[in-house]
Formats: C-alpha cells, structure tokens, sequence
C-alpha cells in the first residue's frame, strides 16, 4: 500500500519565529542587565516593532558588547518557543496513520536544530532537511527532491510563506497547503502573485489540515 508524505515548514508554520525572536532578547537582555532585564526585553522588541536596529541600539548603551557578540547569541542561544496551536495534534495524527513526515526549514544548523529541539519534535521526522546543512535553499528543487521515495503516493507540503515555499511542491504536483498570517509572521503574505506561487489550499489553524490530509 503507498503511504502519504506529510511535509512541513518550521519557522511560522510549526512555531512562531517571534517567539524565538522574543526569547532570543531576554536571553540578551539577562546577559547585559540582569537585574532589569524584563524591562530591557521589552523595549528590545518595542525597538523592534518600531523598525529600529536592536543591536545598533543596545550597542549605544552598553559600550562593553557588540553587534556580532549580539548576534552570536541571538543565533545560537537555546529558545524557550512552544508549537503553534494545532501543531502537536497534527503531527500526532499524521503519526499514528503511519503518515512519512518531514521537515525543511531554511537557516542556520544551530539555530534551527536549537528550535526543533525545544519543541520536542525530532523524532517525529523521517527526514529532517536544513540549509545550512543541506547547501541549498527553498526553493531550490533539491530541498524537496530529496524526498522522493517510491512508498509514497502523494506528497503535501505545508508552510506560511508566499514568496518561496510552495512554487517549487507545485512544480512537483505536491498538495500544497498555506497556514495564514494571525499577524504574527515575521514575513507578510502577498496572494498577489503569480498563481505558480500560490497554495492550492489556505488554512487558519493547523488543525484544519487534518481533513485535507486524512
């Protein structure tokens, strides 16, 4: 019997990349200023919000750290991050179909592999795909070819972002499914392109895949 491939985007697909951004500035904010750091945090990300440079800022006031110390921890420190709603369910679901499932996500490998392993996720992928990794990244064919396994039938590949993540499943006649922006996602979603980009479905909550999947 072919089996389904369940395939899915990390960063605002699975978990929010504001809230790794959010744990990213306490960690830096505890370093520089333990004492108020929940006050620093939060003004970090009103900087932020605001389209300010955070580094460039912190780097005004605390003379002793700089923008590539800065960085250095926003990369690499371990997040405090949790699924997006739904998101636990899912994979649960897809899991106890006997469902393949996979994970490409574009980034640094400790960054991203730092956020997989706060969710508690790894071990619910067959293959796990990250471009720093990998050598490539979306949308390039071979991030997805490389989940080619003559078991499976179908293929669905879920993700948020417009600009990249669905012209190339489609191209490969994957079922392509769009979580839509609550107003979190560090990219906004333009529906207006061209239809090779575009999703064949749009959801707005994870658990709503169930259906399309099952």
């Amino acid at each position: 019997m072919k089996s389904k491939y369940i395939i899915f985007d990390l960063d605002d697909t699975l978990a929010y990349e504001v809230d790794f951004l959010r744990s990213a500035y306490i960690e830096i904010a505890e370093r520089l200023d333990h004492q108020h750091c929940t006050a620093l945090a939060n003004k970090m990300y009103d900087w932020y919000i605001h389209g300010f440079n955070v580094f460039e800022k912190l780097t005004q006031s605390y003379d002793r750290v700089t923008k590539e110390e800065l960085l250095n921890i926003y990369r690499n420190h371990k997040p405090t991050i949790q699924l997006i709603e739904g998101g636990k369910e899912l994979l649960d679901f897809c899991k106890n179909k006997g469902y393949k499932l996979g994970l490409i996500t574009d980034g640094r490998s400790v960054t991203q592999r730092n956020k997989i392993a706060a969710l508690g996720i790894a071990d619910y992928f067959d293959k796990i795909i990250v471009s720093e990794e990998f050598g490539t990244t979306k949308p390039n064919r071979n991030n997805f070819e490389i989940f080619k396994d003559p078991s499976v039938e179908s293929y669905y590949y879920i993700a948020d972002n417009v600009s990249k993540d669905f012209v190339t499943p489609n191209l490969l006649a994957w079922k392509t499914i769009c979580l839509l922006d609550k107003g979190f996602n560090i990219h906004k979603q333009d529906f207006e392109k061209d239809l090779s980009f575009l999703p064949m479905h749009k959801v707005s909550g994870l658990e709503e895949i169930i259906k399309i999947v099952e």
